[in-house]
């Protein structure tokens, strides 16, 4: 049902880098789609949504994820969103005991971080956007204010897809090498004229190193690839599906 980082496996601290399986839904959903964003049937990916808090230790109303938008926002919780706060951000913090956050992802970078000595987690969805755009850099400082230090922050990136299941276009891969031309490093020619395959992968977890931080470290798991354990974006388009389902990689406080 979830993936663990020995990197994030401290007292006092919960996470999961959930997979697609054990949950209620069914179909192009199945099973244990926690999106709240597609069109599966409310009461299941609630009830999806459960059996993630749970396996978490927290209770259902303290499991708080974002509403993403491929941004570089960052969001202090101190607690569950209220009744039409603006939940818009890519990412969260917080040092409250008994919370856990959250992201969902289909494709895009699930970062978890961890502050064990200063008691401060955060979750970043971290696509393309927003890796480029400065997500992590963001929850980082996020983190900082809340009293973590870059010397202590542990950060894991979850199941993304990987490199050759990642095609790009040629506007893609000059918008990166415009911006640095280091960047070129992380492009591979593909079988098709102008196009590359883009290692999304290690682009976040570069970024994460370049921010100063000393433990970084990833799941290794391709969301494309493996169909059994992941919802991805990319695969339901190329098979032309009507939706599709996400999964949620979540950190707690206990």
């Amino acid at each position: 049902m979830k993936i663990e980082s020995d990197l994030l496996k401290l007292d006092g601290i919960r996470h999961g880098y959930f997979t697609r399986e054990g949950g209620v839904s069914n179909g192009i959903y199945g099973s244990l789609n926690i999106g709240l964003g597609s069109s599966d049937e409310r009461g299941h990916v609630l009830e999806n949504r459960n059996r993630v808090a749970s396996a978490l230790g927290v209770d259902a109303a303290n499991l708080v994820s974002p509403y993403q938008i491929h941004s570089p926002d960052v969001i202090v919780v101190t607690g569950p969103f209220e009744d039409g706060a603006d939940r818009k951000a890519d990412a969260l913090v917080t040092k409250t005991q008994g919370l856990a956050i959250g992201v969902a992802t289909a494709d895009c970078g699930p970062v978890l971080f961890a502050d064990p000595q200063a008691r401060v987690i955060g979750a970043a969805h971290s696509g393309w956007k927003g890796a480029f755009g400065g997500v992590l850099q963001n929850t980082v400082a996020a983190m900082e204010s809340l009293g973590a230090a870059k010397s202590g922050i542990r950060a894991v990136l979850g199941p993304t897809i990987s490199q050759d299941a990642y095609e790009v276009g040629p506007e893609f891969h000059d918008r990166f090498v415009a911006d640095n031309p280091e960047n070129t490093r992380y492009f591979e020619p593909s079988g098709q004229p102008g196009h590359f395959m883009f290692d999304l992968p290690a682009f976040i977890t570069d970024r994460l190193r370049d921010l100063g931080l000393r433990h970084v470290g990833g799941t290794g798991h391709c969301t494309y690839k493996d169909e059994d354990r992941f919802f991805s974006y990319r695969r339901t388009t190329h098979r032309k599906e009507p939706d599709y389902g996400r999964q949620i990689s979540a950190i707690a406080l206990l």
